[in-house]
């Protein structure tokens, strides 16, 4: 019994990591599609709120670029782990 929840284990771990990676990259794409969004609805209403959007949405890409390089760090943190506790 012990073999197949150990087993079982071992799938669930890279499954975990690859939802937990997916839904992170999703949220922050979504994210910014919607402010890309409302940021070209509003250039015909109003420029000024338009420019803000559009800052936001540089640095909410900037924050994207961060979070994709700390996403990477772990992925390959726990990778590693994973491996070294199969070995």
């Amino acid at each position: 019994m012990l073999v197949i929840i150990e087993t079982i284990s071992l799938f669930i771990q890279p499954v975990a990591l690859a939802v937990r990676l997916t839904a992170n990259i999703t949220a922050g794409h979504l994210l910014m599609h919607l402010i890309g969004g409302a940021a070209l609805a509003l250039i015909n209403i109003s420029t000024s709120i338009a420019l803000i959007t559009f800052i936001i949405l540089i640095l909410l890409t900037v924050l994207e670029f961060a979070v994709a390089l700390i996403q990477a760090y772990v992925f390959t943190l726990l990778v590693s782990l994973y491996l070294h506790d199969n070995t």
